[in-house]
């Protein structure tokens, strides 16, 4: 039996569903707001790229050690009125069943929700099914060194920081890069999620 099933959570006008194929024009749409695969400290796929990109979620959800969602924005009124719509994607990646940790990560989102309560939404959703269901004693988080904004989420979720792993990894353009670590223990979840229910609070209440 998977250590992590197939599941949909959803919270706050925020549904995170089983990346599949059926997402394809949704994830190339997303994408395509702010053409966020000319980011080179991201992999978020080109238009022709995306089948691929899922096929190869899919294969490491059969493998075991990796789990991909679609981020769907529901019409809530707390961003815009409009259709249920697909703005990204998010994944518990690096699954170690034996000592209960996943990770988060492969996360990106549409231009137009960046900023806004979809990513702490997502991280809530994310956070509480790990430690609450699946039972984890640490969730983790790793980016690039030269992405400064994804530290800064990151560290205002209340994660923190163990390190600096030099020379890790290859970005899209060849470069190595060096990868910042982050982490939350169980100990340290009741206070996160207060935390997080209070920023998605303020969020709704703007």
């Amino acid at each position: 039996m998977a250590f992590i099933a197939p599941i949909t959570l959803t919270a706050h006008g925020v549904t995170l569903e089983p990346l599949s194929l059926n997402h394809e024009a949704g994830l190339r749409a997303a994408a395509a707001d702010g053409e966020l695969w000319n980011l080179r400290i991201t992999s978020v796929p080109t238009p022709d790229e995306t089948r691929n990109y899922i096929d190869t979620a899919l294969k490491s959800r059969e493998e075991g050690h990796r789990f991909a969602f679609a981020v769907i924005e529901e019409a809530s009124g707390m961003v815009l009125a409009m259709p249920v719509k697909l703005v990204g994607t998010t994944s518990y990646h690096d699954v170690l069943p034996n000592v209960k940790r996943v990770e988060i990560g492969y996360t990106w989102y549409a231009k137009r929700v960046q900023r806004t309560h979809v990513n702490t939404t997502c991280k809530l959703l994310l956070l509480t099914h790990a430690f609450d269901t699946l039972g984890c004693n640490v969730v983790g988080w790793r980016t690039d060194n030269f992405n400064f904004a994804s530290q800064r989420a990151i560290e205002r979720l209340g994660a923190k920081k163990d390190g600096v792993i030099r020379g890790h990894a290859l970005r899209r353009d060849g470069t190595i890069r060096d990868t910042v670590m982050y982490s939350l223990s169980r100990g340290e979840w009741p206070e996160v999620c207060s935390h997080l229910n209070y920023l998605i609070s303020r969020s709704c209440a703007q």
